[in-house]
């Protein structure tokens, strides 16, 4: 009876193996469409590796791109009234916060992402990877929005603000009803810039190990001179860069008076 119970384990055991086995080969063998392989055998070979990629840069873009329109915006309101002349004006929460913009702005991305590796582990609890890669990418994304955001306030015909003032509006309501209100166009065209800009970051971030189609392009069109892989990348890039434009363009155009 024992060696029969046992025959029948270690037989349930096998085809759990097997089972197992197979499981783990079809995921390390996912391939593209069939079209896709005469075409671009690369593309077809690596299809699950890729499919990765495009995942991990819509994370990127999302996560960081989200955060730094919510910093940017704030950031971005409060130098257009705290400047001289503002409405709240406030010369040294101003030049405080402008050299700070600045000092930001003034390093390349490539070396932000290195030298913001012991934040990125401090909050993130990595440096590499997706996750790593969300901390610098804000830090070089928001700055850039901030000054976007000043440029589209600073459109705003300042006699608008200067009736709003005279009737009585507080600051607040002067900054919710004329500010972003009157400027809704000009900062979607803003958010438009930047996330193109954002998405050339992600790609950049995938050359330190952060994943995302531009580690997906080095790690196999460069270093393995996979050029349909390549090519298939920057394709995929502009397709993304058009689709954003035209989205952005559609809600700036849609809220310009």
């Amino acid at each position: 009876m024992q060696g029969y119970l046992f025959n029948i384990g270690t037989a349930a055991g096998a085809a759990a193996g097997r089972l197992g086995h197979g499981i783990l080969l079809a995921k390390n063998t996912v391939t593209g469409p069939a079209f896709i392989e005469t075409s671009l055998p690369n593309v077809y070979s690596h299809w699950g590796d890729f499919l990765e990629a495009m995942r991990d840069t819509l994370i990127m873009e999302l996560w960081a791109g989200g955060i730094s329109f919510c910093i940017g915006l704030v950031l971005g309101v409060v130098l257009t009234v705290m400047r001289p002349g503002g409405i709240l004006e406030n010369k040294p929460v101003y030049q405080a916060l402008d050299k700070i913009v600045n000092l930001f702005r003034s390093i390349p991305f490539i070396i932000l992402l290195t030298a913001l590796m012991p934040l990125s582990r401090l909050i993130m609890g990595t440096a590499i990877y997706v996750r790593g890669a969300i901390v610098p990418l804000v830090f070089g994304c928001t700055p850039f929005f901030i000054r976007q955001v000043e440029a589209a306030l600073a459109q705003i015909d300042y006699g608008l603000i200067e009736a709003a003032l005279s009737m009585g509006c507080s600051p607040l309501d002067v900054i919710v009803r004329v500010y972003l209100k009157e400027s809704v166009g000009h900062i979607a065209r803003a958010t438009t810039i930047t996330a193109i800009s954002l998405l050339g970051l992600t790609a950049m971030a995938g050359a330190v190990g952060a994943g995302g189609l531009g580690d997906f392009a080095i790690r196999y069109g460069h270093d393995r001179n996979m050029t349909d892989i390549t090519w298939t990348t920057v394709i995929v890039l502009v397709i993304a860069v058009s689709i954003v434009q035209t989205l952005g363009g559609w809600i700036a155009k849609k809220n310009t008076h």
